[in-house]
């Protein structure tokens, strides 16, 4: 691979800097934006009531709506701006003040919301009327009805605004030490002959090295790392699901998922129909894994955690980034012009940020800058097939967050949930696979690519339902006692042996895996795992729509795509005639994979 660095994005058409006269000049409009919706919600807001006129609740109403809007535009830019930073280099001591400065004033934003929430709760039998009374409401119904069910599960007044104030030293600072801690350790690692200070993110990436001994050695030196830090996030991870755990019962929430069901805007029907389809594909992807146990040499049939990720076949290819650059793009024009032209823009207007190094957090993400009307990926690129494809996943998340800004939608209305944020990212993703299939000239390379795709597959079915049963379970022991860090391995590795069974070596899992995925971390969004099973699932059984329908689908899907913060996860499948509470579409999709697993099988 080309010794030039994969790049850094460019935050400079956002604000020239974070002690820059525009950051100031946006900060001061959004305090003041704050102060004047604080002062209509204790005036005009207050004043009315369910018995009030109509016409007046339409005018509130849409004028809360209207402001905001306007706050959403400014907060997202500048929590987006500041993230940029923190997030590539947490030893930034001027991006951490301003982080913690800026929480204090989200905070307000949050208790503001709170206070709105109750005010349409009280209001919701009106809503039918009162919503084709005005433009704005017109236009954020869906809003409007979800504020309503949510204050349902809501505290006081007075105890949500403590709740919001409090996460600032709770729940905030715990996932701001976890990001801290991992993405600041670094070990030495002896690799080509050298010893280097490798940071934990580049040390996890060593996963899919061509090099078994690498990955083994890697494997080794993550878990002896873990070992070192597991008392501070073992704490972290208490702090914050004991507080979910407080604050759910006292909003009179049924469990943990519960939250996070509404959240995702989906029932448990529609949860448990693609659950039970996902137990049931556990024996098929088991046979996968048994496979590519045997190709590498287990002659126990199972894989040791530091093979589950190992390349496969002789498309064993290392990446520069201008090479992946060009193979995402040839492949997204395979499916859509217009995905292929957004994500050139997005390559070559310095969005990615894609290189390694310390500091900076692991993983990937793709974030709005709605401000700019853009998006920023985050990822760290090791010129592996599988970070070209983590590549692709977040151009998907920023091609989505595009559609809805070209098709002018509001701040509220482009607030999408998790299971459908993940539609275009794993749309994206499936379309880089199917097409490098098409072009593959052997067996070798087809194998390869086939492993690249079920890899990913079988993470986003079995690994992630095996951290929905460890997610669960912490949750349910965190109301008795705090747990501790080896009690969290031991329920990660009873979680990783019920969903991969025979096909992992039970004698090396990855029970540290719970101390750096950010997803745990999150007091927001609890279980944080099986919208990318809804997204692979519901993002396949799209792409199978597509086949059928061929160009006449994109439009279609874009609108989709532009639409997803507007409607239930249940009535937008219905548009392509999809009924998601159905065990059926869930088992289809799953089976088109199981076409792929016998195929992977079946080559020599």
């Amino acid at each position: 691979m080309s010794e030039q660095k994969p790049p850094r994005w460019d935050m400079t058409n956002v604000y020239p800097s974070l002690s820059s006269n525009e950051y100031a000049k946006d900060l001061a409009r959004l305090i003041s934006l704050i102060e004047t919706q604080s002062n209509y919600v204790a005036g005009p807001m207050q004043q009315l009531n369910a018995q009030s006129d109509l016409k007046s609740l339409a005018k509130t109403a849409g004028d809360l709506i209207e402001q905001t809007n306007e706050i959403f535009l400014i907060k997202g830019t500048m929590t987006a701006y500041i993230e940029s930073f923190v997030s590539t280099d947490s030893y930034n001591k001027e991006a951490q003040t301003k982080q913690s400065e800026f929480d204090q004033v989200a905070v307000r934003i949050e208790k503001l919301q709170v206070q709105i929430s109750a005010w349409i709760g009280q209001i919701a039998a009106a809503l039918p009327k009162l919503i084709e009374l005005d433009e704005r409401t017109k236009a954020h119904p869906y809003f409007l009805y979800e504020a309503a069910k949510y204050s349902r599960y809501m505290m006081s007044e007075k105890e949500e605004m403590l709740a919001a104030e409090l996460s600032l030293s709770g729940s905030t600072a715990w996932t701001k030490l976890q990001g801290t801690v991992t993405s600041q350790y670094s070990v030495p690692f002896e690799m080509d002959g050298k010893i280097q200070k490798m940071p934990m993110p580049a040390l996890i990436n060593l996963r899919s090295h061509p090099d078994a001994e690498v990955r083994k050695k890697g494997y080794e030196a993550e878990n002896q790392a873990w070992n070192t830090l597991k008392e501070p996030l073992a704490a972290a991870m208490n702090g914050i699901k004991g507080e979910v755990n407080t604050l759910n019962a006292r909003r009179g929430r049924e469990d943990a998922l519960h939250a996070s069901i509404d959240q995702s805007h989906i029932d448990r029907e529609t949860l448990e129909a693609m659950f039970s389809a996902m137990r049931d594909s556990f024996p098929m992807f088991r046979g996968y894994f048994r496979s590519k146990a045997k190709r590498l040499g287990h002659e126990n049939g199972k894989l040791p955690w530091w093979d589950v990720f190992a390349p496969v076949g002789e498309s064993n290819t290392v990446y520069t980034f201008a090479e992946a650059k060009e193979f995402i793009l040839e492949q997204f024009g395979e499916f859509s012009p217009r995905l292929s032209a957004f994500a050139k823009h997005a390559f070559e207007s310095h969005w990615i940020d894609a290189e390694q190094r310390s500091g900076k957090r692991g993983g990937a993400f793709c974030m709005e800058v709605p401000g700019v009307g853009e998006s920023r990926v985050l990822c760290n690129f090791d010129g592996s097939l599988d970070t070209v494809t983590t590549i692709g996943h977040e151009l998907g998340h920023a091609f989505h967050n595009d559609c809805a800004i070209k098709a002018h939608k509001t701040e509220i209305q482009k607030m999408t949930p998790m299971t459908l944020a993940e539609t275009a990212s794993i749309m994206c993703e499936t379309i880089i696979n199917h097409a490098s299939l098409k072009k593959v000239r052997n067996d070798s390379e087809r194998l390869a690519i086939l492993e690249a795709k079920l890899a990913g597959d079988s993470q986003v079915i079995v690994d992630i339902y095996s951290r929905y049963l460890f997610e669960k379970e912490v949750f349910e022991r965190r109301e008795k006692s705090e747990l501790s860090a080896d009690e969290l391995c031991d329920i990660m590795e009873k979680a990783q042996l019920a969903t991969y069974g025979d096909g992992l070596d039970e004698r090396y899992l990855q029970k540290w895996m719970w101390t750096w995925k950010p997803h745990y971390y999150s007091a927001g969004f609890s279980f944080y795992n099986y919208p990318y099973a809804f997204g692979l699932l519901f993002g396949t059984g799209l792409y199978a729509i597509y086949q059928k329908r061929g160009n006449d689908f994109v439009e279609d899907y874009v609108q989709l795509l532009a639409s997803t913060g507007e409607a239930s996860a249940a009535d937008l499948a219905a548009r392509f005639g999809i009924d998601i509470r159905r065990k059926q579409f869930w088992t289809d999709s799953l089976k088109i994979i199981g076409t792929q697993v016998d195929e992977y099988i079946h080559i020599k």
